[in-house]
């Protein structure tokens, strides 16, 4: 059991990372998620015998590749970024996802288009779930909603990289990296080698050599390597879906959210539960593979999808759902996020 303490997202989840055994990470400060570089940057300084190190690179691009370049030796590495930063790593997370490396990037949404501003938001989905690089590929996305489930899944995440040879993203946003909690810190984890994890490079004396391929030698030899890629993408979504499902029992109206905007959805529900209106609520927390099975066979209700976007994981919703016109959508945009009375009120119009 490890340690508790009241302390801020990022740097919970920093210490988490550290404590997961990823002792490299590579970044270029950018805000809402500069205090996890800035924490690696003081623990390399104040914890010389645990071997921490922080390379400050000079782009995005540079910070993801050279996460690529460590995971592929076998030991764990991380970055994190907003999404300006996101956008720039797309490249390496396609070659990463080609590659079969086990990358773990951490994106802390910020509004936009463009830099936009510097408060919580949600419009990254699209980028982060339907993988904003070149060709078909998927990673795993995680998106946690406490800071007690950031370190719990920032711990998770560099397993599951491992144990699939593919790009973890843990998609949080602005409000839970900069909220401050009391939150229990994993313990240290026992790692495996590095010549023990699936294709890393660590020399091939006494063993088959391992190749990183991202590129193929005629159109018959790529779509054999595709299909490996789509068998493992299918064995993901198989066995990796992750949601949490409250008050559904009774419910005729079912909130849908994820991250930050599902705690201001949980404050709803309770509200309207205590006048008489019966609201459950699916949270989302593997946004890919998306949890569908979370919707079966549920019919003769009606589903509010609350984000902090324009709308887009309600697209997923219409699409695991039996009747997509039962499917109303609430968005907020710009880095305003709604009070429980908000979305009171939108929950109150479906009634």
């Amino acid at each position: 059991m490890g340690e508790k303490v009241f302390m801020q997202g990022n740097q919970a989840m920093a210490e988490s990372a550290i404590r997961a055994g990823c002792k490299l990470f590579f970044g270029y400060p950018i805000t809402p998620s500069s205090e996890v570089p800035e924490y690696y940057a003081k623990a390399m300084k104040d914890r010389p015998e645990e071997n921490i190190m922080f390379v400050q690179a000079e782009t995005e691009v540079a910070a993801f590749n050279m996460v690529a370049g460590a995971v592929s030796t076998g030991h764990r590495a991380m970055t994190a970024t907003a999404g300006p930063g996101f956008d720039l790593g797309q490249e390496a997370m396609s070659f990463m996802s080609a590659a079969d490396l086990p990358a773990v990037i951490v994106e802390v949404q910020r509004p936009g288009p463009g830099d936009g501003e510097i408060l919580a938001a949600q419009g990254d989905y699209f980028s982060a779930v339907k993988g904003g690089g070149h060709g078909d590929y998927n990673n795993l996305v995680l998106a946690p909603y406490s800071v007690q489930e950031m370190c719990e899944l920032m711990q998770e995440s560099f397993e599951l990289a491992e144990k699939y040879c593919n790009p973890v993203v843990l998609l949080t946003d602005a409000t839970l990296a900069k909220m401050r909690e009391s939150v229990v810190i994993p313990d240290y984890k026992e790692l495996p080698k590095p010549e023990e994890i699936t294709n890393s490079l660590t020399g091939a004396k006494g063993r088959a050599a391992h190749k990183v391929a991202t590129c193929g030698d005629g159109a018959v030899q790529w779509e054999e390597f595709n299909m490996r890629l789509q068998a493992k993408y299918k064995k993901i979504a198989e066995n990796e879906v992750r949601y949490e499902a409250k008050n559904m029992e009774d419910a005729d109206i079912i909130l849908v959210a994820y991250g930050s905007m599902a705690r201001v959805c949980e404050s709803a529900m309770k509200m309207a539960r205590e006048e008489g209106i019966k609201v459950g609520m699916i949270r989302p927390i593997s946004l890919w593979p998306f949890p569908d099975v979370a919707f079966e066979g549920i019919t003769g209700k009606k589903f509010l999808v609350v984000e902090l976007s324009a709308g887009q994981m309600v697209q997923d919703v219409k699409l695991a759902v039996e009747n997509k016109r039962d499917v109303t959508f609430f968005g907020k945009l710009g880095g305003t996020t709604p009070s429980p009375k908000v979305v009171l009120e939108q929950i109150k119009k479906l009634v």
